[in-house]
């Protein structure tokens, strides 16, 4: 360290800075110096502050001003990210419904009934509308197609089935909802597609809505 009684009591300007240089070339203050990731950062802290100081000058009512608009570009991000989770959500629903080889529907209605009995209705949902769609199959009511999805299968089997169509687009939808929209499964889901399963057992061919009871 300088002590009082090794400088000059009249130190000029290049003196002054000559004996702070050689202060600071000690190895003690080496060693003391912050990280280059420590300076970096306090140099992009320092750097964001002038950004807001400036943009505080120039935005409507100061920093209040500012403060506003920083909320209304949260709330404007949080629109775009909802927007990306449907979009997400929709290219998630392209995947194909069957992920196995195929089964008769009779087993998979056999699956749903024990996910449905241990609560999991999440599976029973899935299952259900497997059991729907092969029941199609099976009928020669859809060809048999790998990959095909749920939004499909309900497109495809409401134009074999119209009296079903709009429950099968509802079914389909519980379906996205459970499986890639993130929404918790429940038993009146689970209600839903059994009943969805019923009525497509019951329906024939090219009869429209309402005209079966």
């Amino acid at each position: 360290m300088i002590r009082s009684g090794d400088l000059p009591v009249d130190l000029g300007r290049d003196e002054a800075r000559q004996a702070a240089e050689q202060e600071l070339a000690k190895p003690e203050y080496a060693a003391a110096q912050p990280s280059p990731l420590v300076r970096a950062v306090a140099w992009l802290l320092e750097r964001i502050g002038d950004l807001l100081d400036g943009a505080a000058q120039h935005a409507p009512g100061g920093h209040v001003g500012l403060v506003v608009l920083v909320l209304l570009l949260a709330l404007g991000v949080l629109a775009v990210r909802l927007r990306i989770g449907r979009i997400g959500r929709t290219v998630a629903g392209d995947h194909g419904l069957f992920d196995a080889k195929p089964v008769p529907a009779e087993h998979h209605r056999r699956s749903a009934d024990s996910h449905a009995a241990r609560g999991e209705w999440a599976e029973a949902v899935r299952e259900r509308l497997r059991a729907v769609v092969r029941d199609l199959e099976e009928r020669d009511l859809l060809d048999p197609r790998p990959g095909r999805t749920a939004d499909e299968a309900a497109a495809d089997g409401g134009r074999a089935l119209p009296a079903c169509a709009e429950q099968l687009r509802a079914a389909a939808r519980t379906f996205d909802d459970v499986w890639y929209g993130g929404v918790p499964a429940t038993e009146a889901m689970d209600a839903q597609l059994r009943a969805v399963d019923e009525a497509v057992r019951r329906a024939r061919p090219g009869v429209p809505a309402g005209a079966v009871r």
